[in-house]
């Protein structure tokens, strides 16, 4: 799955493919100013991203688990 990918999927449940875009950059981008902050981000049942040098992203367990 691309970010276009996922553009598609998020537009199933908004009214249209330009909200959905948004929403997407808006995701990606607040997680991208959390890391500049070295903050780290939890989102339950998927997974946390950190920041030390190099962005990391450790998966949870739900997400352990349905893969």
């Amino acid at each position: 799955m691309n970010k276009g990918d996922l553009v598609s999927e998020v537009a199933k449940v908004v009214s249209t493919k330009k909200e959905a875009q948004a929403a997407v950059d808006c995701v990606f981008s607040s997680i991208t100013k959390a890391l500049k902050k070295k903050q780290k981000v939890t989102l339950i049942g998927f997974g946390t991203f950190k920041a030390k040098r190099v962005p990391k992203f450790v998966p949870g367990k739900a997400l352990k688990d349905a893969v």
